[in-house]
């Protein structure tokens, strides 16, 4: 198996089928992301009137950007928890990598990277990046493509969404152990749906890559990640011990 994928795989009793996955998308992304109202736990309770305001905005600026030619889809997020799974990598290189509190989202999906551009130099997206940063302690914006994929994720249900970012010291090791540990997602949650972003603007972005996928609801993720000592052995310890890092944040679409 560790000859198979390159990897230093640990635990290897625990032998979860390999995922399921299917062509990436042709598809381009543009990730925008914002920390507004930094929580004291990992539940996110309350929206400030600021937080509010912007995402009105947004979402109708986003309603002009979705009328350009190429422009598949954008959706925008708000996050409700930051669920177990940060792993042992990321707290030893706290220092070094960013720590994930994007309270808000916007996800851009569009036909090619060839669109990017256009919609980069576009008045209401600049007015609109312009306003998120001025508004957000933090933002940041990563252009991507899609390189692995499990299924597409409908924005078009409601559910629970994940936002996870994920940090490395190889890219390439990442991926590798991305797709190592993605059978455990399948089988104990059954999941069925993912889309790896993979940044094409590497110097802008503190993340290796990032994965997003949904479940219907709490009750598919959560009690997995918190009872389940397989996710641990299985998943975090995989990404420890090939120096990969995870910082999840759940979301609902809005």
């Amino acid at each position: 198996m560790s000859g198979e994928y390159d990897l230093n795989v640990v635990n290897k009793h625990l032998n979860y089928d390999k995922v399921s996955l299917i062509k990436p998308s042709n598809s381009s992304y543009i990730h925008i992301v914002a920390e507004i109202d930094i929580q004291p736990t990992p539940l996110f309770l309350t929206t400030s009137s600021k937080k509010k305001k912007l995402i009105e905005h947004c979402k109708n600026w986003c309603k002009v950007l979705e009328q350009i030619n190429g422009v598949i889809e954008i959706s925008l997020f708000k996050a409700t928890l930051i669920p177990p799974g940060m792993g042992k990598y990321v707290k030893e290189n706290s220092d070094d990598i960013h720590l994930a509190k994007f309270d808000f989202v916007i996800l851009i999906e569009i036909v090619n990277e060839n669109i990017i551009a256009e919609i980069k130099h576009h008045q209401v997206y600049e007015v609109m990046v312009n306003e998120i940063e001025q508004v957000a302690s933090y933002s940041q914006v990563m252009l991507a493509s899609n390189i692995k994929r499990m299924g597409k994720v409908n924005h078009k249900k409601q559910g629970v969404f994940l936002f996870n970012y994920f940090s490395a010291q190889s890219r390439q090791q990442n991926l590798k152990v991305w797709e190592y540990t993605a059978g455990w997602f399948e089988k104990e949650t059954g999941l069925d749906n993912s889309t790896l972003l993979f940044p094409l603007n590497e110097k802008d972005t503190h993340y290796s890559v990032v994965n997003h996928c949904r479940w219907d609801g709490y009750l598919d993720i959560l009690p997995s990640l918190v009872f389940k000592r397989s996710f641990k052995k299985y998943v975090l310890d995989n990404f420890y011990s090939n120096n990969v890092g995870a910082q999840p944040i759940l979301y609902q679409v809005i």
